[in-house]
């Protein structure tokens, strides 16, 4: 029961960031979001962007979760908790490292999967305003894209 509930966790959580992606980051807090589309010269030559609080903001209820589960013995949240925390370490491993090269490593990859989450990321990106938007999830995106890698090997 407890690597099923850290299993469901993660994979909610692929919901949960496609529907903050896009209606709370492309919506009222699009002003966090927007140095992740658009930078400015002085942005670039940063290597943070405000778009980085919300690494913050949804590290938040898995610390909680795994702090209530451990100190007060709620036994559901400890595992939802882990599975929260799982799924932000995928999200920056993949969107921050791979997909975004925040850190020069997994620059090369013949893995069609990731290199279709590559390209369906490239098609989010090409809308540089917070309307018209598509591909919000991170793990899960049109199956179109890794048809046409797949295609492609």
């Amino acid at each position: 029961m407890f690597f099923a509930i850290i299993i469901l966790t993660f994979f909610f959580m692929e919901f949960v960031a496609w529907f903050t992606h896009k209606y709370i980051m492309h919506g009222f807090l699009w002003t966090l979001h927007k140095d992740h589309h658009v930078k400015t010269p002085e942005q670039r030559r940063s290597f943070f962007e405000r778009n980085d609080a919300f690494f913050i903001i949804f590290a938040i209820p898995g610390i909680i979760f795994i702090l209530l589960g451990t100190v007060f013995g709620f036994s559901l949240l400890l595992p939802a908790g882990i599975g929260i925390t799982a799924y932000g370490l995928a999200y920056f491993l993949v969107h921050d490292i791979f997909i975004h090269q925040r850190l020069k490593l997994f620059r090369n990859s013949n893995n069609a999967y990731l290199k279709a989450a590559r390209r369906a990321h490239k098609m989010h990106h090409k809308h540089i305003t917070k309307e018209d938007g598509e591909c919000f999830g991170m793990l899960l995106f049109p199956l179109k894209y890794l048809k046409q890698e797949l295609k492609t090997e």
